[in-house]
């Protein structure tokens, strides 16, 4: 118990002290103001994060098809090539 507070000690002495310099001063400024953009963004509805998540997932599906074939494309060029093929 005596360390967590005793680091809860530690990170509030860091962000007074913090507070104090022009770094620290211009970084709480864009923290604040990094907040205030966030509620500016116009989150997706469920719908459209269901319809996207399934539109990348279709196409991670049809991107593994492609490079497999291009794989065994490429496996049976190079057995060939060496004299393995059948």
């Amino acid at each position: 118990m005596l360390r967590i507070l005793s680091v809860l000690a530690g990170i509030v002495a860091a962000l007074l002290l913090l507070k104090t310099t022009a770094t620290g001063q211009n970084g709480f400024v864009f923290v604040r103001e990094a907040v205030l953009e966030t509620r500016k963004v116009v989150w997706p509805s469920r719908k459209e994060t269901v319809q996207t998540t399934l539109a990348v997932f279709g196409l991670v599906i049809v991107m593994a098809a492609f490079l497999w074939v291009v794989d065994i494309g490429f496996m049976w060029a190079v057995k060939h090539l060496m004299g393995r093929g059948a």
